[in-house]
């Protein structure tokens, strides 16, 4: 149990230090290459922060450990607004920007994916389209993004790389960082896989359960970290962005790359319970993005969603 812990907690460690490296080169990478920081934000740094979900999805499926790669993606779209959302607008306050273009790509995730479980089973061919309407919903998301840019942002955005750039590492430098970063990733996802999974075995807890709860909150770190970095320089009003890409990519990317490595088949239980809770919470986060208070998520409202996931993991340990 001792070395299951150990394996486990480390392979978070990995996964965080990993992240960072990975987002740090990633985002230098395209800066190097001329990709404007709105772009960098909306793509990215969005699948930077997923890496973990996919990698740790990907491997629990190499392994055959398919509950933990369908646990993984669902239970981190439920943490990212559960509890980095609601933890992060309880202590600090969000400002709740309008996304609705992002928020309605997300949505359109979601329903797709739906649709493609409704069997209770997903296809090497269903992880395909996912993927490929990854690709669809980035592009889409892009182009809407340079549409609604100005000239005057442009400007200042282009002055403001200009300067940074003197700070950046060479393009083979940023490449490099990236690669480490992605390497260790790869070696925490392995760590926390078997770790989680050996956990499941002495408690006799299901490996969903697992990836639903110690995989999923694990994975959600750096969308944690990402949040409560903006808050605390003054950015806030990027987290809901931060939690709107990242659980498009957890539906698209995170889902679809394991089922093309190995066919998942999983009980009723997953749609009628987790995926259901998953779509009640966000919208519960778009009614205090859109309807509530257009200016901000309040620390109450913060509260009640940290509650709803405090609820939904109760539940889980005790069905």
């Amino acid at each position: 149990m001792l070395l299951a812990v150990v394996a486990t907690l480390g392979g978070l460690a990995l996964l965080a230090f990993g992240a960072d490296r990975f987002v740090a080169g990633a985002v230098a990478t395209a800066r190097n290459l001329g990709v404007s920081n709105l772009i960098i934000g909306l793509t990215v740094v969005g699948m930077a922060t997923s890496m973990p979900e996919a990698l740790v999805g990907a491997v629990a499926a190499w392994d055959g450990k398919t509950h933990i790669a369908i646990g993984n993606a669902i239970g981190s779209n439920i943490a990212n607004v559960g509890l980095v959302l609601g933890a992060t607008a309880l202590f600090w306050g969000v400002r709740a920007e309008a996304l609705g273009r992002e928020f309605s790509v997300m949505g359109l995730a979601m329903l797709l994916a739906l649709l493609l479980m409704l069997d209770q089973h997903l296809s090497r061919l269903d992880g395909a389209l996912l993927l490929a309407a990854l690709l669809l919903s980035v592009g889409w998301v892009v182009r809407g993004a340079r549409q609604t840019s100005t000239a005057t942002e442009a400007g200042a955005e282009a002055g403001a790389e200009a300067r940074a750039a003197k700070r950046l590492p060479s393009l083979g430098k940023s490449l490099l960082l990236m690669c480490v970063g992605l390497l260790v990733l790869l070696g925490g996802a392995e760590l926390l896989v078997r770790g989680a999974v050996q956990i499941a075995q002495i408690l006799g807890v299901s490996d969903l359960v697992i990836g639903l709860t110690i995989v999923a909150i694990g994975t959600s770190l750096p969308e944690l970290a990402a949040c409560i970095a903006s808050v605390l320089k003054k950015e806030a009003d990027i987290v809901i962005g931060n939690i709107i890409g990242s659980n498009m990519f957890n539906m698209l990317m995170v889902l679809g790359l394991p089922c093309v490595i190995h066919p998942i088949a999983f009980g009723g239980e997953v749609l009628a319970r987790d995926f259901s809770v998953m779509i009640g919470i966000t919208l519960l986060m778009g009614w205090m993005v859109f309807v509530s208070s257009k200016a901000q998520i309040r620390r109450w409202e913060g509260a009640a969603l940290l509650l709803c996931f405090a609820g939904y993991q109760y539940g889980l340990f005790q069905g």
